[in-house]
């Protein structure tokens, strides 16, 4: 996985980045689940749709496999209503 930070826009981005990080490290979805108090099958159905990842279970994740939540304003300044991707 990459040092450099990931751009995300997608709750399926998000699911793909947190699923990258675990293998990376090479954890499996048991033990992740055992780190943060999760079922395996849960954590399974959150690295497909993580939509319904609460921020508290978000940053215990990012905390297990190493990784750092960071939130910016976008490049681009002007405003969006389009609130459909997330």
């Amino acid at each position: 996985m990459s040092t450099r930070p990931q751009t995300l826009r997608t709750p399926a981005q998000l699911g793909l980045l947190l699923q990258s990080a675990r293998k990376a490290r090479g954890m499996t979805q048991a033990e992740l689940a055992g780190r943060v108090r999760l079922s395996q099958s849960r954590i399974s159905q959150l690295e497909k749709d993580p939509a319904e990842l609460s921020a508290e279970r978000l940053l215990a994740w990012c905390s297990t496999l190493g990784l750092e939540l960071s939130v910016a304003r976008r490049g681009d300044a002007s405003p969006t209503t389009d609130n459909t991707a997330w």
